[in-house]
């Protein structure tokens, strides 16, 4: 979202002319250096050709990206809903919200489950992160970070650990104890650090790892116990605003979404994209996997969320209404898969069959903009976080991972 899109302009010397100028990241052979815009554009054009020029080679790259959308099209002879039109519509309910935390003095940015059901970690733009018992609404931890606007955090997959960050371009990860009076904060570990503001962490499938996504433009993988910087993540075109890892446990991919529009997948081994999409017509503020690992869905600041099948290689469903105008911030799947639950910043979450592209329900309750929300590992509940400084747990009667 721009509301979370911070600019920050680096002043210094030229690693190529050493003269003092306004400063941009360039990565040669993963090796970041920091070049001025005069130099960065005498590099760009190292390499070329003969009566080749930045200009021609654009155009030739947009021939055969349009080259590629034509065959894509022929593949392209059904749409989603017409294959689920056998498939019986699900009927409106209703999801009564059973928990309302209070703690937060600001807006509420992002929250994640722990593995263990029960627990949840919640991150402001108070500069407070709130380990809470969703149970019986009892804050658990609180850490203060350096600095406002924590825009990240996620728990580790042993329920022993979260990790944060925010505008203090770090992410910091704090071990948990059964203590609710040690100190957090003097078991900080920095882990990773970006040249711009944190805005989105994640672990892999064990506690040495985490992704990260920055507005610098990069993603990263680091190792959580020495802080080294494992593989790094280039190829958006602007602020990184959100990731996913896909679900398999032996899953070596993810996907990432930014202010260029583009949601990207990209595997950790290499380093590289291999595949990305362009069909959103703003920021992507959220991207999750559907729970099989061949889809993902996303959430645009176009008031849209839209399907994308990682096997056909193309968008598949978009879920809109002529009535909503207010942007994505924040989607998610049931269990099953059949349902996609969406925050928007008309303070509501929209509830989409997956199957039939129709929405079967609207949920109320916030008082400002939905900032983000998860479904709960077991599927029987999810949380939602607002600007108005609570999150809120819902439950419905029956067990809605169909």
């Amino acid at each position: 979202m721009c509301d979370q899109t911070f600019l920050v302009n680096v002043f210094g010397s030229c690693d190529k002319c050493f003269k003092q100028r306004a400063l941009r990241p360039v990565f040669k052979k993963s090796q970041q250096l920091n070049y001025c815009s005069i130099c960065a554009e005498i590099m760009a054009t190292d390499g070329l050709h003969e009566n080749e020029t930045l200009a021609s080679l654009k155009s030739e790259a947009e021939s055969l990206k349009g080259k590629l959308e034509e065959e894509r099209a022929k593949l392209h002879d059904v749409e989603l809903h017409q294959v689920a039109e056998r498939v019986e519509a699900l009927g409106q309910f209703v999801m009564k919200t059973r928990r309302t935390l209070k703690g937060h003095g600001n807006k509420v940015l992002c929250m994640d489950w722990c593995k263990d059901k029960r627990r949840i970690v919640s991150s402001s733009q108070d500069g407070k992160v709130i380990v809470w018992d969703s149970f019986t609404t009892n804050k658990e931890h609180a850490v203060t970070m350096p600095c406002t606007w924590v825009m990240a955090c996620a728990y580790a997959p042993s329920g022993c650990a979260i990790a944060c960050g925010g505008l203090d371009n770090k992410c910091s990860v704090y071990p948990l104890t059964f203590d609710k009076n040690e100190n957090m904060a003097a078991k900080k570990k920095s882990v990773a650090m970006h040249t711009n503001y944190l805005s989105a962490c994640s672990f892999t499938n064990s506690d040495m790892q985490i992704l990260t996504a920055s507005g610098d433009g990069t993603c990263a993988l680091w190792d959580v116990e020495s802080g080294q910087l494992l593989q790094s993540f280039h190829g958006h075109g602007a602020d990184v605003l959100c990731l996913d890892l896909a679900p398999s446990e032996t899953g070596n991919t993810f996907v990432s979404g930014g202010c260029d529009k583009k949601a990207m997948v990209w595997d950790m081994r290499s380093g590289q994209c291999v595949q990305a999409f362009e069909t959103h017509e703003s920021d992507i503020n959220s991207v999750r996997y559907y729970p099989s690992g061949d889809a993902f869905a996303s959430g645009s600041d176009d008031a849209t969320c839209r399907l994308y099948d990682l096997r056909a290689d193309r968008e598949v469903a978009i879920y809109s209404k002529e009535s909503i105008i207010f942007g994505a911030s924040s989607v998610d799947f049931s269990l099953s898969g059949r349902l996609l639950f969406a925050g928007y910043n008309d303070y509501t979450i929209n509830v989409w069959d997956v199957l039939k592209g129709s929405r079967v329900s609207i949920l109320f309750g916030h008082e400002n903009r939905v900032s983000t929300l998860r479904v709960s590992p077991d599927g029987t509940a999810f949380c939602s976080g607002s600007w108005d400084h609570t999150l809120r747990v819902r439950k419905t009667s029956f067990h809605f991972a169909v």
